[in-house]
């Protein structure tokens, strides 16, 4: 048996919270028999939901609160009042080494105040970044920043595409990702300077757990050209919205079009193993689950509007973070790494 690893839940985060959480839980613990979980919440009603599953009660241990963060509530009064609530009781939990990692769908921003409030950056990451999967044409990628941070300097984008590789080697398995720094153009002149600088240090830096290629565009993205796509909050953010919106609409057309006629409800009773093979390979759910990187701890974000499945690939992505000892294994990458000079040569920025 492997050892056991213990999943803090806020199960009151998520707009199918808390029936979803456990659905979601119950799954992941056929998935992962060494799991097992900090459950915090309303007790009268998550008991229900825990004794209606199979075998869940044994691996659970519910903490009852009253207090929630709502969803539309401000980070910044999540902070001052939420401390009794079942989101900051869970980072609580990994603060005090009670569990591995903490996975909320709860508020975004609450979630990242009050987590890097308890468990503070990690020594020499000055921000802490939103990371996820991209489907690519060639399997998945990472993007960092997904929302995080606005505005990024040269440091913040070198921190991101350090903690961005780990992740790509831990959780994707790649041996040396290439990085990309995600721009208007691929030339070494297009955009802001603060990507030239980001780029011109990662050139020079020794010891980097990845190999720098250096500028990529949007439609690089889906080509998979680089393992590992480094850009600020804002863009990171538009992209992954984006994308969301895009796949939503050709499964939208693809819906409407094999309903168009008798014969396009033919074609899809031919074509229908290879349509099964397509939702599938873009489920948004297969994705679920953002890593904020840079804390001193696992801090897990699951889309507030996913279903029990959904959670449950959150769930799965923070024990494998735990198993792989990430937060050391980062720590041990950024004592490696020596940065370059980042001397850009301070030409004007070409926006397009």
């Amino acid at each position: 048996m492997s050892a056991a690893i213990v999943i803090a839940l806020d199960a009151m985060g998520g707009d199918a919270a808390p029936e979803m959480v456990l659905r979601g839980a119950q799954l992941a613990r056929k998935r992962f028999p060494e799991v097992r979980f900090l459950v915090f919440g309303r007790e009268n009603q998550i008991r229900p939901l825990i004794e209606r599953y199979e075998g869940l009660a044994e691996i659970c241990e519910l903490v009852h609160t009253d207090d929630v963060v709502a969803s539309e509530e401000k980070p910044s009064v999540a902070l001052r009042s939420g401390r009794n609530s079942s989101m900051r009781l869970a980072i609580n939990a990994v603060k005090e080494g009670r569990a591995q990692a903490v996975v909320s769908a709860g508020n975004t921003g609450a979630l990242m105040g009050m987590a890097k409030f308890v468990l503070k950056t990690l020594p020499g990451i000055d921000r802490p970044a939103i990371a996820s999967f991209f489907p690519t044409i060639k399997g998945e990628s990472v993007m960092l920043d997904l929302g995080a941070n606005v505005q990024c300097d040269s440091d913040n984008l070198v921190d991101f595409a350090i903690m961005g590789s780990v992740f790509s080697r831990l959780v994707l398995g790649r041996l040396d990702p290439s990085i990309g720094i995600l721009n208007v153009g691929s030339e070494d002149k297009k955009g802001f300077e603060q990507l030239w600088e980001a780029a011109a240090i990662l050139r020079g830096s020794t010891g980097l757990p990845g190999k720098f290629h250096g500028f990529v565009e949007g439609d690089d993205i889906a080509k998979g050209t680089v393992d590992v796509i480094v850009t600020d909050g804002f863009t990171g953010n538009v992209a992954l919205k984006t994308a969301e919106g895009t796949a939503k609409l050709v499964s939208e057309y693809l819906r409407q079009s094999f309903r168009s006629s008798l014969f396009a409800s033919l074609g899809y009773l031919l074509a229908r193993a290879a349509m099964r093979k397509l939702r599938h390979r873009l489920d948004p759910r297969r994705y679920n689950g953002a890593i904020f990187l840079g804390l001193n701890g696992i801090t897990v974000k699951s889309h507030g509007g996913t279903d029990a499945l959904g959670f449950a690939n959150a769930v799965g992505l923070a024990v494998d973070l735990a198993r792989e000892n990430f937060i050391s294994r980062l720590q041990e990458d950024f004592s490696k790494l020596s940065r370059g000079s980042g001397e850009s040569g301070g030409a004007e920025a070409e926006a397009v």
